[in-house]
């Protein structure tokens, strides 16, 4: 029988028995709950298969309990076990079984048991069981955790949704007053948190047990954050909703979204948080909580503080980080973590592109001359000034117009109707970027006016109306936003292709944000990977980071009562690593000070300036690390602009003073033979046989093969000289198999073993008839060693 075959007529047939097609939605069958994983490839991308499960039982149509996998009546069921665990682990299921039609075996996590049985438990029996193991005997706090979600958009919650979802109220249900969700930006936390309000709001909970809704703020730091969850995601609400802004009082509803800023008290104002009693809200939901509510010197903790009956949900899109450790210790650590790596493994999230792009002044720093003065007429202070410093404390007037050409190139080649946040130093360099962007760019500007726009504070709600046009997926324009940092977190740009950093960024948790703007997938609008173009390396080092995506790193501290008993409020998060480092200004001269008729950065106008390197990363669909993708083609190019053919490469690669000149002169554009060893995976070529392959497909050839057929194919050489001087020549032919062509450095080359044994240099040199003829005899072996 297939299994298939299996799965008709013995497997759903006991399912039915134990009393599981009591509802419809009883059994999912065949239910996938990935989306697939996106890989990328050399024609655009593709999707691994999705994860499926043969069967989902469910306690109630929003609340899933136990998974079922089953193979055919020939196969064991042992043979489903481990991908019946390793699902049931996923979707953050108590109870897996794996089935062949006759046997069952169960794996029951709240016991650890794993059992043998001829029929399946019942509905009743499952849920008895997880009611036991999570400590829930009150039938109303039962009732109110399996009160249906809200699916009148016709969106259902996805498998992670329903864990937050599920997890965040039975916390509320269960009398945990402080709680946190870490999801990556992108996988929905705006919906996961209307379905936990509306849950409890629709089930009538509340925090004194009476018979009323509860009250429930929303709270975040900007007012998008706010804007778009009440007059979208929350609209069920209806009139319940409410925004505290203005100083205007209002106690009558039940929904009430707001800001920090519009609640905190101030120079100007009384806090408007006080017109409310601290018993007032019954729920406070804190998004993008590591924006520093939490922090203990923050005026907004305040709020939390004196709203301290309420109970308290923060929701975050980053692990934690040093610099978000605050709110790690004020709400505790998560009860659910969702992260960017699991998102893009599930297919929910795009991956992504890198391409680290370096441009001549970014390579070799800027040095200005002694005498070198600035578009203002001021000396610029001495000393090198690195690309953190640019557009910072020094303007390059060149190097803006050339970063704005690359980028402009780039839309050029791939899409240049693709939606891009470009991601600046402040204000004035985006201000910069977007005249540039905008002159090289003219002929869609005069078809799109608002082609480039800018995104900053200081555009009020100009900038405000451009987002939320570029958020649109209908939209053709705007298509290029530049910004600073209002664009970092909590804005949705579905459409989202590019993610340009011409900043540099040392905090991880910032990075995290800034990267999601391009991770959510529009397959509808061909939208399923993104590029990060990043000229400051700040990717690229990020990236590396052994902690960039890995779970929350905790450490806890407890504290006892007189008598042993844990103290409630007392668990908090202990840290462990060193914070982030903050960039430093070398220029301490240089005030923000308002009072000052000079500018507070140094401006130059001349110099000349190109890029020299433009490599592209992906991520590796199995280690989830960067892997380098593309150097080679940009070699190919700059090597064959030199060189007609590779006979006059091989030539002077031959000669040692000339090869030295080639290496240099590659270094000079960004070529590090190195990188392209390991872009190649060719550690063991020879350099000039791997430039010679890239530009002009000529063969490779490891450097121990070149050596054996110089050895096989100018025996005549070696034979011309006496026995001591041969086995010299053939030591130094093994070095340079094994290690490279730096082993014909001379005449350091003579000082190690094995060629140190036959004496010192001027010994050594004796063999060869003095030092003049060691030299040429070197020097022609490597001329045959190229030759051969």
């Amino acid at each position: 029988m297939s299994e298939a075959d299996t799965c008709r007529q013995y497997v759903l047939p006991k399912l039915r028995a134990a009393g599981w097609e009591r509802e419809p939605h009883s059994i999912a069958e065949q239910r996938t709950f990935t989306d697939g994983r996106i890989v990328l490839t050399d024609q655009g991308s593709r999707r691994r298969k999705k994860k499926r499960a043969d069967y989902i039982l469910r306690y109630t149509r929003d609340f899933p309990i136990a998974v079922v996998e089953a193979k055919p009546e020939k196969a064991t069921a042992l043979a489903g076990f481990q991908q019946a665990k390793e699902y049931a682990e996923i979707l953050g299921l108590k109870f897996a079984y794996a089935t062949n039609g006759h046997d069952i075996l169960e794996h029951d996590y709240t016991t650890g048991q794993v059992n043998q049985l001829d029929t399946f438990p019942s509905p009743e029996e499952l849920w008895a069981r997880l009611c036991t193991h999570q400590g829930i005997e009150d039938e109303q706090i039962a009732e109110m955790l399996l009160s249906p979600f809200n699916l009148a958009s016709g969106r259902t919650p996805r498998y992670y949704q329903e864990i937050a979802i599920n997890r965040v109220v039975l916390a509320i249900l269960t009398g945990q007053k402080r709680m946190l969700l870490t999801m990556a930006t992108g996988t929905g936390k705006t919906i996961t948190a209307f379905q936990i309000c509306w849950k409890l709001w629709n089930s009538r909970w509340n925090r004194d047990g009476e018979y009323r809704r509860p009250k429930i703020l929303f709270l975040a730091d900007r007012n998008v954050l706010v804007d778009d969850p009440k007059d979208k995601t929350f609209t069920p609400f209806g009139d319940a909703r409410w925004k505290l802004e203005g100083g205007e009082i209002n106690q009558g509803r039940e929904m009430y979204f707001a800001i920090y800023q519009s609640l905190a008290e101030d120079e100007r104002r009384p806090g408007l948080y006080k017109e409310y009693a601290p018993d007032f809200f019954d729920l406070i939901i804190v998004d993008e909580c590591h924006r520093g509510s939490a922090r203990n010197d923050s005026s907004w903790r305040t709020i939390l503080e004196y709203f301290h009956p309420a109970y308290q949900l923060g929701l975050t899109a980053t692990p934690r980080r040093d610099d978000n450790v605050d709110s790690y210790q004020y709400f505790g650590n998560p009860l659910y973590t969702y992260s960017l790596k699991q998102g893009i493994e599930d297919g929910f999230l795009a991956p992504y592109r890198v391409h680290r792009v370096i441009s001549s002044w970014d390579q070799q720093g800027y040095d200005p001359s002694e005498a070198e003065r600035e578009k203002y007429g001021r000396n610029i202070p001495e000393g090198e000034f690195q690309t953190k410093d640019f557009d910072r404390a020094i303007v390059l007037k060149k190097r803006t117009e050339t970063i704005a050409k690359h980028l402009t190139e780039h839309l050029q080649s791939t899409d240049r109707m693709a939606k891009t946040l470009v991601f600046c130093v402040d204000e004035e360099h985006a201000a910069d970027m977007l005249l540039e962007l905008s002159k090289l760019n003219s002929d869609l500007v005069k078809k799109y006016p608002d082609y480039i726009c800018r995104v900053t504070s200081k555009e009020g709600s100009i900038g405000r109306g451009h987002l939320s046009t570029c958020q649109d997926v209908e939209t053709d324009a705007p298509v290029i936003l530049t910004t600073s940092k209002m664009l970092t977190t909590g804005v949705d740009i579905p459409t989202c292709k590019n993610v340009v950093l011409m900043r540099v960024i040392n905090s991880m948790t910032e990075f995290k944000q800034i990267i999601g703007r391009g991770t959510r997938v529009r397959e509808d609008y061909g939208k399923l990977f993104f590029s990060i173009i990043d000229y400051t390396g700040s990717a690229t080092r990020l990236f590396r980071d052994d902690n960039f995506d890995g779970e929350p790193d905790l450490l806890t501290e407890e504290e006892m009562d007189e008598v042993g008993r844990l103290r409630p409020d007392s668990v908090r998060v202990v840290e462990k690593r060193k914070p982030d480092p903050e960039p430093i200004d070398p220029l301490e001269e240089i005030k923000d000070d308002d009072t000052s008729t000079m500018p507070r950065k140094y401006y130059v106008d001349g110099g000349e300036g190109r890029i020299v390197k433009e490599m592209v990363y992906e991520l590796d669909a199995e280690e989830h690390k960067l892997k380098l993708v593309k150097l080679i083609d940009y070699t190919s190019d700059e090597l064959r602009a030199l060189y007609p053919s590779d006979v006059e490469v091989r030539q002077q690669w031959a000669d040692p003073n000339q090869r030295q000149g080639i290496v240099n002169m590659l270094q000079d554009k960004g070529i590090d033979i190195e990188e392209l060893k390991e872009a190649t995976n060719q550690p063991d070529t020879d350099p000039l046989d791997l430039l010679c392959h890239i530009a002009f497909d000529s063969p490779l050839l490891t450097r121990r093969q070149r050596a054996e057929k110089l050895r096989k194919e100018k025996q005549d050489f070696f034979d011309i000289y006496g026995a001591e001087a041969r086995a010299i020549l053939e030591a130094l032919l093994e070095k340079y198999a094994e290690h490279g062509t730096e082993q014909f450095a001379f005449p350091d080359v003579l000082k190690v073993p094995p060629i140190s044994e036959y004496g010192n240099v001027v010994e050594i040199s004796e063999y060869f008839g003095g030092p003049e003829k060691l030299l040429g005899a070197v020097t022609q072996l490597q001329s045959l060693l190229y030759a051969a």
